[in-house]
């Protein structure tokens, strides 16, 4: 069985919910269907808001074929592909297709510059949808040549209009003759999204009697232990990216790629995730591992070039590294006591031998003089003192117990003695 947003899917413009200023009787997109004019065009708005379904609506208003992709799971290969059928189809008396591409901002750079031929020429007129804002996700050559349109939240009145549908008209829902009575929670939990509003409704219709009342009660108990989908917007963004980085921290590469799979699967951006795998590459294996740091900067590089669905193989790889790599926070704690040493002694003066004298006037005042240079000594060390003379001999940085770290111990332990005796 079709859930009940799919269901419901509009099937005319008149059917569609919210967004009057593009589809009411004055809004732009119904001028440009009724002059058969369409450019290329980038839907902005939040998940839920009928992005899909508008582009669906006005291929079909303007009987126009219509080629969709996800950027989620299609290369450039896929991209290439596509265009080539448009080709095929295109002659004098038929208008160009349309080529729907979903989630456009996960293209790469590279397959977004795929489609710029195609989108010049007239192969196809381009339908991109996006929930990230276009001036930074979409590159400049294909945003000059597109019109941007804004959806926005559905409001509450769009929300009960598509609430009382579902109830009344759904083939399903329909028959057991629910009674919307409290809807705080509804609007409140759907946040504007109609997709989720209908999930809800769908879930609730699933566990009601025939008759049942739907209240505020109700809707929050059955969300609460049926609706698990990730949302990125939501707290479970910021609760699964924690479990993520508390599975690597943890060594446990098994639920660490869980985690991974769950942001992808949620439609996460694979730019948020790589900048989270730098962080824990420093904070969590940081000098247990040093090659870490290397491996999740070449992470973060890459899936800027290559995009979905390939970058998922470049973040699970690098996510297994990282959790099965041995661990060590001692730079995050060394960072963390320097910084409130500086906050708790203000700014210390530094210490006349380590100044720099570039004129006459500096060496007069005894700046530099005293250092010594460390490449003189055996060993290339010479013991002298580095930090302001208020706090020499702070320790700051301690070693941690592995393996990469013993040998940083062994080394400052030969060269300081008992300043670094540990």
């Amino acid at each position: 069985m079709k859930p009940l947003a799919e269901r419901l899917r509009p099937q005319k413009l008149s059917d569609v919910v919210g967004q009057h200023h593009l589809v009411g009787p004055k809004g732009v997109l119904t001028k440009l269907i009724q002059q058969g004019q369409l450019p290329s065009i980038i839907f902005w708005g939040p998940p839920g808001v009928g992005k899909t379904t508008l582009a669906r609506l006005i291929a079909q208003e303007l009987k126009r074929p219509m080629f969709a992709l996800s950027a989620v799971h299609s290369g450039v290969k896929d991209v290439r592909e596509t265009i080539e059928k448009a080709e095929k189809q295109r002659f004098f008396d038929r208008p160009n297709p349309i080529l729907f591409i979903d989630e456009i901002h996960r293209f790469s750079k590279a397959q977004q510059d795929s489609l710029l031929h195609a989108v010049e020429n007239g192969t196809v007129t381009l339908i991109g949808a996006t929930t990230e804002n276009p001036s930074f996700e979409v590159i400049s050559a294909l945003l000059s040549r597109s019109q941007v349109y804004v959806l926005d939240p559905l409001e509450p009145v769009d929300l009960q209009e598509l609430a009382d549908r579902a109830l009344s008209q759904d083939e399903i829902l329909a028959p057991l003759q629910l009674e919307l009575k409290e809807t705080e929670a509804l609007f409140q939990l759907s946040g504007g999204d109609a997709r989720k509003l209908l999930n809800m409704l769908d879930l609730v219709g699933g566990a009601a009697k025939e008759g049942q009342v739907i209240t505020n009660e109700l809707i929050t108990e059955v969300v609460q232990q049926n609706l698990t989908r990730y949302d990125k917007g939501a707290d479970q963004h910021y609760d699964i990216a924690s479990a993520l980085i508390k599975s690597i921290r943890g060594s446990d590469p098994n639920a660490a790629v869980y985690w991974l799979a769950r942001m992808l699967d949620g439609g996460e951006d694979v730019k948020f995730i790589a900048r989270r795998l730098l962080i824990s590459a420093a904070e969590d294996v940081g000098l247990a591992n040093p090659n870490a740091l290397l491996l999740a900067q070449s992470c973060f590089q890459a899936v800027h070039v290559i995009g979905m669905p390939e970058a998922r193989i470049i973040l699970s790889e690098a996510t297994i590294y990282l959790a099965a790599s041995p661990k060590s926070n001692s730079a995050y704690l060394a960072i963390g006591t320097a910084m409130n040493t500086v906050k708790a002694t203000g700014s210390l003066p530094v210490p006349l031998h380590l100044r720099n004298a570039p004129t006459r006037l500096m060496k007069n005042l005894d700046y530099g003089k005293g250092y010594l240079y460390s490449h003189d000594g055996e060993q290339h060390f010479l013991e002298q003192e580095y930090l302001p003379e208020d706090i020499a001999g702070k320790t700051m940085y301690e070693p941690a117990q592995n393996g990469q770290e013993e040998k940083l111990k062994q080394y400052l332990h030969q060269c300081w003695k008992g300043k670094y005796g540990y």
